[in-house]
This record gives C-alpha cells, structure tokens and sequence, in this order.
C-alpha cells in the first residue's frame, strides 16, 4: 500500500480568520478491504477517486463510488469508508477549515443531505496533484495552496451548476412530452396518472415539475383543456352537448357541466347561446 501525506503546519498568526486554510493532503493507493473508521474529524475533508471502486459509510447509508466519484466528511461526522476487495481505490484527499469553507461547499451542493460527487474533468486531477507537488519551503506555499483549494471548489460549483441545469432541460423535455400527450389524448379519461405513466415519470415528481413549470396542477391543466377544447365544439351547432361532452373525455352530460360552469361560470348551453347573441 502507497501513501504519502503531508500534515501543514500554518505561520500565520490569523489562521482562524483565513477563509481557507488547508489542514492536510494526500494520496493512497489501498491494499484490498483496507478501511478507515468509524471515526470524526474536526474538519472538512474531500477524497477524490483516481482509480478503483469503494464503499463510503455516512448518514445511515452506503455509497458504492467509482473513478471520478468523490466524497466529502463533514466535521463531527461519523464516517467509514472502505476498498473494494477486487478492484481497491486509489484516492487523493485535502482536509482543509475556514471561515467560508461551508458556504463554498454550499455552493457546491455539498452538505449534510449530499456527500457525494462525480468530476470527469481533469482540472480537479491537476490541481490535487498542484497541491502534493508545491514546494514546502516556498515562502508561498500556504497562499499557493489556499489557491489550489480555491480552484477545486470553484470546480465542484461550476459541475454543480451544470448538473442544476440540465435537471432543468430534462424536466422541461418532460412537460413538453406531457403537453403534447394531453393535446393529442383529450378526448379519453386523461389522468394525471395516466399522462405520467406515459412519459415515465412517478406522478408525484411529474406533477411537481409540472406546476413548477406551467404554474398550474397536471390536473387542473387537464380540466381546463378538456374544457377549452369544449368551448371550440360549442361554436358547431350540429353537435349536441352530450356529443361535446364525449368528445373531451365526459361520459356523462351532467359531470361535464358541472365541470364548465365552475371554469366558465355559465353553462355550456348558456355560453352557446352567449356566442351565438355575439
């Protein structure tokens, strides 16, 4: 088993006041099942899979995690965290406090509720290596590091917002294809059950999207588009109330009725004759 780790003993007579201040680094390529813990830390630390696969233990759950995955332990944390037996992990780590070292990591959607990352860039890569090979007897060397954690967690924030955004894309491809069931299904019972169903979603999610993005509940833009697809077939005098009430969706005559006059204020017969004096 490899390991080389360096412990930072800090000159600076404000050290608490630092926004950040780097505690330790390292690199270890683990023996197989080889564990840490249960054990806390009184500070942040990150690792950083370079190779291999292991088990991550926090919060009551198990993280299986892979190259370019990576964890954070928080301070106080209980934590375990163990190789895989046949293909044991290679990782990179900084333990590192400050001032902002919370809201960074905030920033970054790393907190108690999600300890976990996935980076397939190299920058993360390259400046963990920056930090292990920066030259200890520089006069620089705590600065340059400091400026070495900056960039790693600007780059956890930067992947956390484009996993923010295309969460948005994907949900708004969602809506659409919801949108477009709707328009072309109106005329059958058209559930919101159904309408997730036929998108893939789990209709509790599907409707959060949803009203997110419409602004109203899946049901309520189903009744309202039944309701003013039924204002359309209203014009066309040839066709009955109970021929318009089948034709979005209404088997019975007296629910559809119901249902327009609470949307529309009057009844369909009353709105047909409205349109007719118009």
């Amino acid at each position: 088993m490899m390991i080389n780790e360096r412990y930072i003993i800090s000159e600076s007579i404000n050290k608490e006041n630092r926004d950040l201040l780097v505690y330790h680094h390292g690199i270890e390529q683990c023996i197989p099942k080889h564990c840490y813990g249960p054990a806390i830390r009184d500070h942040y630390l990150i690792h950083y899979i370079l190779a291999g696969k292991g088990k991550f233990h926090a919060n009551g759950k198990i993280y299986e995690l892979v190259t370019g995955d990576g964890f954070l332990i928080l301070p106080d944390m209980v934590t375990f965290y163990e190789a895989d037996e046949n293909e044991p992990w290679t990782y990179v780590w900084i333990g590192f406090r400050g001032i902002k070292a919370a809201a960074y990591l905030e920033s970054a959607n790393l907190n108690m509720n999600n300890l976990i990352f996935n980076c397939t860039s190299e920058i993360l890569k390259e400046y963990f290596f920056k930090i292990m090979n920066a030259n200890l007897y520089s006069s620089g060397y705590e600065l340059r590091l400091q400026g070495y954690l900056s960039i790693i967690l600007s780059e956890l924030i930067d992947i956390s917002a484009m996993d923010i955004l295309d969460t948005n894309k994907h949900s708004d491809i969602y809506v659409r294809k919801a949108l477009q069931y709707i328009e072309t299904n109106y005329s059958g019972s058209t559930s919101v059950d159904a309408v997730a169903k036929a998108i893939g979603l789990n209709r509790n999610y599907f409707s959060t999207i949803f009203k997110k993005h419409i602004g109203i509940s899946p049901k309520e833009y189903i009744i309202r588009y039944k309701i003013g697809k039924a204002c359309e077939f209203l014009k066309n005098n040839s066709l009955t109330i109970s021929e318009i009430s089948k034709s979005v969706g209404y088997n019975d005559p007296l629910s559809f009725s119901k249902v327009f006059k609470h949307i529309k204020g009057v009844s369909p017969k009353y709105y047909r004759l409205k349109k007719e004096d118009t």
